[in-house]
């Protein structure tokens, strides 16, 4: 296909950190500077803030099915060219190099992808002073002539520089585009990025007055706090980090910041009380929650509904998804019964009444974010999730048997791990020993000690401390194929890196080293890729990533068990992204999904017909994976709960 390599530089309002949807709507947005080059022909420039129009091949091109468009982090120029067009693009005839870069790895940001592999078009550091200047309001002052924003006839000499970098942005993502070609997607992740893309755009409906009613009151009862604060403490600014910092020390509590984790820990030692009280009205008022309803509140667009929530293989080690905005892959479990008389409460701004009824407003209001996410009129939300999917995989990968029965004959999988763990019969299997079976089966897959008991919550299901290395050698007893494939999945990769050779392993999986990688193929096809892997002298694996959650590049150490996480997560990713396509190819529409789950808006009627089609669509067999046995679980509701 012929290709059209785009970047583009705007105008809008809206701050961009509420996502490309949001950042559209605001009535001033526009394209300021459109770069484009076709194949390997030199870029060119239009400049549409001086009054320049696209040519008519350009214009042509954007919704030509025979040319692909490409740019780094495409839906970014996708949607922005699409609203300036008026019309919403095909995102069938779109690529990302951004998303192509993190199937190898690679960092997200184009710069730093172009200085780690030493390309020769690099990205122009200008570019963050010279986007302040032209693409986001500005503080009006005498200087300026009280303006709210810069025209490029304030200073063209910059504009000039503006217009360079653009161009020579098109220039770096064709350097790195053409670096990828030497290791092209797999067809069917074409597939499953593009549903991606739909799902972003489809986005997801929101019950503003829930988040409207949330947010008044938090307002009221944040300005109370704050009074209160005040009153003990006799500070101007009560909210002031560095003046509550001060005051909580003068008052002979010993503490180097007000971190969250440092103030919590600090509750749990005695401290005087009215040090107490302005420690847990700083808590109160930084919660989280209030902060996913605010983030709500203004990244919802203009269509009543919030878009990309998503990021394609946002965990670029194993190609999961990561969450963005208000981060639906980490919001808090609901627990309560009456969670739909509560809501109404709510959204009736009934707060007496819920004050007399719930010791915690601020808990209500977590557990309530993830009903803010509700179906359109008309439909409800079929909301199907795989079941324990990364103990199934492990099992299945590993040859667990005996797991893999448990799971085929739908048995307790938690149960049958405790009565394998302490020879005791299922028929006596009591909660407590279930529930050492439970946290044992999500702690220690994946070569994990004490720590990953502790981590994963069994002193607070009471198991005393003492008895963790217990659980850790009798479930490695119970399980011994799968500490097995710990140490096999190791072995390979070290010889594999020693030897710069290539091994099996079963099922398709698959180890090589090559271009400066290490590849372990998934029973899929698709590959995990570790830049730069080495073997030190003191036999530590090591490659070079992205520390997740840290934006931090650097040498990493991995190992069997960590490796084989990566793997079964990997795989489980597969298991739910081909999922995705067989129910959009059966004519569902995909609101959301987290991790092993999907929200699917159906029509109401028949809503327990369209839900019974997801879950055998999701339970059904996989090409690549025919004996592997999943199962979804699955219920409806008009708004986003799990139940």
């Amino acid at each position: 296909m012929r290709q059209l390599s785009i970047d583009i530089e705007t105008y809008s309002s809206t701050d961009i950190k509420l996502g490309v949807y949001r950042y559209v709507d605001a009535p001033d947005f526009q394209i300021l500077l459109f770069a484009y080059a076709f194949d390997d022909e030199p870029v060119e420039l239009i400049d549409l803030a001086c009054g320049e129009a696209l040519p008519a091949d350009v214009v042509q091109a954007l919704t030509d099915k025979t040319v692909l468009k490409k740019a780094y982090n495409a839906q970014f120029e996708r949607v922005c060219i699409g609203k300036y067009l008026g019309t919403q693009l095909d995102v069938r005839q779109w690529w990302c190099t951004m998303a192509h870069a993190a199937q190898l790895g690679l960092p997200g940001r184009l710069g730093d992808v172009a200085a780690l592999l030493k390309l020769e078009q690099q990205k122009d550091k200008s570019g963050t002073l010279l986007i302040n200047y032209f693409s986001k309001p500005c503080k009006p002052t005498k200087a300026n002539g009280e303006r709210t924003r810069n025209y490029p006839y304030h200073d063209m000499d910059k504009w000039d520089l503006f217009c360079k970098y653009c161009k020579q942005d098109v220039e770096t993502e064709r350097a790195i585009g053409k670096y990828l070609e030497q290791f092209p997607p797999l067809p069917n992740e074409l597939l499953i990025y593009r549903e991606d893309q739909r799902i972003n755009d489809r986005g997801i409906r929101i019950d503003m007055d829930l988040v409207d009613a949330v947010l008044e009151y938090n307002d009221a009862h944040a300005s109370d706090l704050l009074d209160q604060s005040a009153e003990i403490t006799g500070l101007a600014n009560a909210n002031s980090r560095d003046q509550l910092l001060s005051w909580i020390q003068s008052q002979g509590v010993d503490i180097p910041d007000i971190r969250k984790e440092t103030l919590e820990t600090l509750l749990d030692t005695e401290i005087p009380d009215p040090v107490r009280t302005v420690i847990n009205n700083r808590l109160e008022t930084g919660k989280a929650s209030v902060k996913k309803y605010q983030m709500l509140k203004d990244a919802t667009a203009a269509d009543g509904r919030i878009h990309g929530t998503l990021q394609y293989y946002g965990a670029n080690r194993t190609g999961r998804w990561a969450g963005r905005l208000v981060q639906v892959q980490n919001l808090t479990k609901n627990y309560l019964p009456e969670i739909d008389a509560v809501r109404t409460l709510v959204k009736r701004k009934d707060f007496e009444t819920l004050e007399m009824l719930y010791p915690s407003m601020s808990d209500i209001f977590s557990q309530l974010v993830r009903t803010a996410f509700t179906a359109k009129e008309g439909y409800t939300f079929a909301i199907a999730d795989y079941s324990a999917i990364e103990a199934r995989v492990i099992a299945w990968l590993a040859g667990e048997d005996w797991v893999c029965e448990v799971f085929k004959h739908d048995g307790d999988i938690y149960k049958q791990t405790a009565s394998k763990m302490f020879g005791i019969p299922i028929n006596q299997i009591d909660k407590p020993l279930r529930q050492r079976g439970k946290v044992s089966t999500l702690a220690l897959g994946y070569q994990g000690g004490t720590g990953a008991l502790i981590a994963m919550g069994a002193l607070k299901m009471g198991v005393p401390e003492e008895d963790l290395p217990k659980l850790v050698k009798a479930w490695r007893k119970a399980n011994p194929h799968i500490v097995r494939l710990w140490h096999d999945v190791d072995d390979r990769v070290r010889v594999c890196l020693k030897n710069r050779s290539e091994f099996n392993l079963h099922h398709g999986v698959h180890f090589k080293c090559d271009k400066g990688y290490l590849f372990i193929t998934l029973p899929s096809g698709r590959q995990l890729a570790y830049l730069q892997p080495r073997l030190t002298d003191e036999g530590k694996i090591q490659y070079q990533g992205m520390e997740q959650g840290k934006r931090v590049w650097g040498v990493k150490d991995t190992y069997g068990g960590k490796l084989v996480e990566n793997i079964v997560q990997a795989i489980a990713r597969d298991c739910l992204a081909e999922a995705m396509l067989k129910v959009a190819a059966a004519g569902y529409e995909i609101c959301f999904h987290i991790h092993d789950e999907l929200i699917v808006e159906v029509p109401k009627q028949d809503a327990d017909l369209h839900l019974a089609a997801i879950r055998k669509l999701m339970g059904s067999q996989l090409a690549w994976a025919p004996d592997l046995y999943l199962t979804a679980a699955g219920y409806t509701s008009d708004y986003y709960l799990k139940d």
